[in-house]
């Protein structure tokens, strides 16, 4: 079998940690951030960590299993 191509989409928007923890930019950043309250407008600026059950599929498609 041969070599498994990295997907590209995948790849550019997740992160893999040293702890191989699977890092996401929270959604919703671009634009109507001024109708959101204080604490919506701070908890974006974080990224977040993915769910158990789509790490695994991540993992494969970024190459980093």
């Amino acid at each position: 079998m041969g070599k498994l191509k990295t997907h590209k989409a995948t790849a550019k928007r997740f992160r893999i940690t040293k702890n191989k923890k699977v890092i996401q930019r929270t959604c919703g950043q671009n634009h109507f951030n001024a109708r959101e309250s204080g604490n919506v407008t701070r908890s974006k600026r974080r990224d977040h960590e993915i769910s158990k059950s789509y790490q695994k599929t991540i993992k494969i498609l970024t190459n980093t299993l």
